[in-house]
């Protein structure tokens, strides 16, 4: 099937796309967007998140046939150019990546809760980052780049998720 869908503010398409195939499987091997990663494929960890319509999905368990002429933002359309996105420095900033695999999809979840909640508070952040697995960190980093990227979005003009 043609597969056809606004990926990171930009029409998509795919040729030869299963329709029962993973959104997660279209992003990274038909459309080169290597940043949301294949852990479970359960949607457990949730290191494949990313935004389908402005809501933050496991991209494992979407089927492309269900993303069709929908709009799909993965943690590389977050950055604006060579600009990264608040939430996104914040995690450097924080120290919060080790491994990195776990990270575009915090910074997914980290990104649709900084733009929701003004000034989350630790369980409001836990609670958003609770679909989140990994297994390098105690969190902690995490939990300090959440807050950092939160103090640095309320200081920007509001922003919409997705």
């Amino acid at each position: 099937m043609r597969l056809n869908l606004v990926v990171n503010d930009e029409p998509r398409t795919v040729d030869e796309a299963w329709e029962g195939q993973s959104l997660l499987f279209v992003l990274r091997d038909q459309l080169g967007l290597p940043g949301s990663k294949n852990a479970c494929e359960q949607g457990e960890c949730g290191s494949c998140t990313v935004y389908l319509d402005g809501t933050p999905v496991c991209s494992c368990l979407v089927a492309a046939g269900q993303a069709e002429g929908r709009n799909i933002r993965t943690v590389e359309g977050l950055a604006d150019g060579d600009q990264l996105d608040a939430v996104q420095q914040a995690f450097i900033d924080a120290g919060a990546v080790q491994c990195g695999f776990c990270t575009p999809g915090l910074i997914v979840a980290a990104h649709e809760l900084v733009h929701r909640v003004n000034a989350p508070s630790d369980p409001e952040i836990r609670e958003a980052l609770a679909g989140n697995l990994c297994r390098c960190t105690g969190y902690e980093k995490i939990l300090d780049a959440v807050r950092l990227a939160s103090s640095r979005v309320g200081e920007e003009a509001p922003a919409k998720p997705g």
